[in-house]
């Protein structure tokens, strides 16, 4: 306990954990659609104002734990209560209660049938969410990490696209298969420690074929749900036909919980297994930077291309993760807010077009500039922001991987680079295509711009672009302590792994 800062006051992070599941009971005593959609949106907005003392009261001078909340569960078998956050996590969480009012504002008009379901899914999915980047027990994380399934899975099955039925299932049984890996993973650590605290699971003395077979399971639990290359197939099923709301929840937080777990789980808990796979995952990460880059670069359909383009983005992030130094961590945590940011922006924009025209096809959308001058602005900065143009907020994230990278490998590093050029290749093909299109353009004089609610919805994500891309420091320093201590004790835990295999020797 000694890594936790416990707070003595008001009990933030459970408010903000319980405060939409209350807001989603609430509902189930009303019918009105009117009311869903204003009750929805005051509810994540009161949560997202609720947490701006987590970032104000945040001491970067630790790494240890803070705002804890910790409180007996099942005591026969060290269950607990424990809520907690750090400068690993506490982007993450803020990044959850700022996204959600916004898809709520994204599908006023988008969702016409049975609204009060949806806007229900939408707080236990935030719930759910919010508690896996907070819960400090391995039970009460699994728990919370099963329960976004349900919701994520009626949002596509009943709201989606033609093909919803086969999209939802893809990504149920993906995500549910490596749930079931990650449970397996669980138990076994909880036999060798007798608790479920993950915090004293850290930096443990196991075996090294213990900490491989957790470590792959780990991995394999991840890595479908970040998702890396080739375990991916589910995402852009599941993108393309759940509602503009669902896809941002996706590509914003749900893929970042896989990423979150290599850091929280992975690094410090098999340390051993983390420096002996690591380069055969950095290699993966690779190809899925290319293979996300060239599928893209293929798409005329828009929701496709930039779903594959998540898939080559967070090859960035699990680059930068398991480069294990500074500048890539700091570089990957960055590029998974900067995704959050500029993808959930791209995918409010592919929903604006659909609603207008009922397609998401480049053909469709061609020339709308003409039409659209407000749309098309948004869409160029956000399109600019996606393939890491200086001064957006992915030039610091992309930058920081790849300076990292080449601290460690000029052959990796180089090897990423084509990435970023067929980033630009595929945002900038796309960007053409809708802002000029050809010299036979459809008739578009029957589209209107942008309203006042999607202009307001949009905004906020074009400040962040710029926030971060011009001044992004305040942003490395909430995170800077916490992957510090996690790189340092990995580094003595190296040292100390060599000097033992001199010692035998």
């Amino acid at each position: 306990m000694d890594n936790l800062i416990i707070n003595q006051g008001f009990p933030l992070l459970s408010f903000l954990i319980f405060f939409p599941l209350a807001g989603a009971a609430v509902m189930l005593f009303f019918r009105d659609e009117s009311f869903a959609r204003f009750w929805t949106l005051a509810i994540t907005t009161i949560t997202a104002l609720v947490s701006i003392p987590l970032v104000t009261g945040f001491d970067t001078t630790t790494a240890r734990f803070q705002f804890v909340e910790a409180h007996a569960w099942i005591p026969r078998f060290n269950i607990s209560y424990i809520l907690g956050i750090d400068g690993i996590s506490i982007l993450l969480v803020m990044m959850t209660t700022f996204i959600m009012p916004f898809c709520v504002l994204a599908s006023w008009r988008y969702i016409k049938t049975r609204v009060t379901p949806f806007m229900v899914c939408l707080l236990i999915m935030e719930t759910s969410m919010l508690g896996v980047f907070m819960a400090l027990d391995f039970v009460l994380f699994y728990i919370l990490w099963e329960f976004m399934l349900i919701p994520m899975y009626l949002l596509i099955a009943i709201w989606g696209g033609p093909r919803k039925v086969y999209a939802s299932i893809k990504f149920f049984l993906y995500t549910l298969a490596g749930s079931i890996l990650l449970l397996v993973a669980i138990i076994a650590l909880y036999l060798q420690n007798g608790s479920f605290f993950i915090p004293d699971m850290m930096w443990q003395n196991y075996s090294q074929t213990f900490q491989i077979l957790v470590f792959l399971a780990f991995f394999l639990a991840f890595a479908i749900k970040v998702p890396m290359f080739p375990f991916h197939t589910w995402l852009p099923a599941a993108h393309v036909e759940a509602p503009t709301a669902g896809s941002v929840i996706l590509a914003s937080i749900l893929l970042k919980m896989g990423t979150y777990g290599f850091l929280r789980f992975c690094l410090p808990i098999t340390p051993d297994a983390t420096f002996i796979l690591a380069e055969p995952i950095l290699w993966l990460s690779i190809a899925g930077i290319i293979y996300g880059g060239f599928t893209a670069l293929a798409q005329s359909d828009m929701k496709k291309l930039i779903a594959y383009s998540s898939v080559g983005h967070m090859g960035f992030v699990t680059l930068g993760i398991f480069l294990l130094n500074t500048r890539g961590m700091e570089g990957a945590i960055m590029q998974m807010i900067n995704h959050g940011v500029t993808t959930g922006a791209l995918f409010l924009c592919v929903g604006m077009i659909y609603e207008r025209t009922h397609s998401r096809e480049l053909s469709v959308a061609a020339g709308v500039g003409r039409y659209m001058p407000w749309y098309v602005t948004f869409l160029v900065f956000f399109s600019l922001s996606s393939f890491g143009f200086p001064g957006t907020n992915s030039f610091i994230g992309e930058f920081l991987v790849l300076a990292g990278a080449f601290d460690v490998n000029v052959t990796l590093a180089l090897a990423a680079i084509p990435g970023a050029v067929l980033a630009a290749a595929y945002m900038l093909r796309m960007l053409q295509r809708i802002v000029w299109g050809g010299t036979n353009n459809p008739d578009q004089s029957y589209l209107t711009d942008l309203n006042v609610r999607e202009i307001i919805t949009l905004t906020p994500f074009l400040i962040f672009v710029f926030w971060i891309g011009l001044k992004p420091q305040p942003f490395l320093d909430l995170m800077n302590t916490s992957v510090v201590a996690l790189l340092e004790q990995l580094n003595t835990w190296q040292q100390h792994g060599v000097a033992m295999n001199m010692i035998l020797q």
